[in-house]
């Protein structure tokens, strides 16, 4: 019995020394302006941009596979729905697959903010390796026709971050310099993790849940070039939790994709 009982306080040990060690190896992200992002709100060009859509997203398919793939996926989806007789109003066909695409599970999400995290280093970045050129137009479209026509123009919405601990300056205005899914439930998004934890008010995002993979969840997607002032940073037992507060919108880039060379 002792033999075991050392063996189980050594297990335990090593058990709470690999999770003290796992909170401290969590990498840290500090929020700021997100320079780099690709921001583009298209204001004032939203129907020559329609009109180049088929064939810039014919050019997008040829060169981002994992696009080309979350695209088709999408439409097969959206099919299957009509045939059962789902049809939310409100969007375009395309903003609608745009929204399936990227709410389904694959590479797609992921590969894609990374990538307008850092399309905006440069007008050239933008147009020669952006490869998401027709996702993020329509994105960005669907989230303003959404937006406008919700009754309400805010709301205070949670994003759980799992693996993370991000850094804020309070008083400091930052962005996620990405489109950002939040919830409009604190319990739904602790399930995507605690490490980070926020709460915002966001009044440039829109409840997208109707044209959704998964249409039961309150999601709330937030713009790129939405800012926020950071008005509260705590810290409780390895979580870090950070409130902000919508200050409108910040973009470098307007209409780039018809500025030509």
């Amino acid at each position: 019995p002792n033999m075991q009982r050392r063996t189980l306080a050594a297990a335990l040990l090593l058990l709470l020394l690999a999770s003290g060690t796992a909170q401290e190896l969590l990498q840290e992200v500090p929020l700021d302006m997100a320079p780099d992002a690709f921001d583009d709100e298209y204001q004032g060009c939203a129907g020559a941009m329609e009109a180049e859509l088929p064939a810039l997203n014919r050019s997008d398919m040829a060169r981002n596979d994992i696009y080309a793939k979350a695209w088709a996926g999408a439409v097969a989806v959206l099919s299957e729905r009509r045939r059962s007789g789902l049809r939310p109003r409100g969007l375009t066909v395309a903003q609608e697959t745009a929204l399936m695409a990227y709410t389904m599970q694959g590479p797609l999400y992921g590969d894609f903010n990374r990538a307008v995290r850092g399309a905006g280093t440069s007008r050239q970045h933008y147009r020669n390796t952006f490869h998401f050129k027709t996702l993020h137009f329509l994105l960005s479209r669907a989230l303003q026709v959404l937006r406008d026509a919700q009754p309400r123009r805010c709301h205070r919405v949670y994003r759980g971050v799992s693996g993370l601990h991000f850094t804020a300056k309070p008083h400091s205005s930052v962005r996620f310099g990405h489109f950002t899914s939040c919830s409009l439930s604190p319990s739904d998004a602790r399930r995507f993790g605690r490490d980070t934890f926020f709460s915002l008010e966001t009044c440039h995002g829109a409840l997208i849940h109707n044209f959704s993979y998964f249409p039961g969840e309150d999601e709330v997607l937030v713009p790129p070039s939405e800012v926020f002032q950071v008005t509260n940073v705590s810290h409780d037992s390895g979580s870090v939790f950070i409130e902000l507060h919508s200050q409108g919108l910040n973009s470098s880039y307007n209409c780039e994709f018809l500025q030509g060379e």
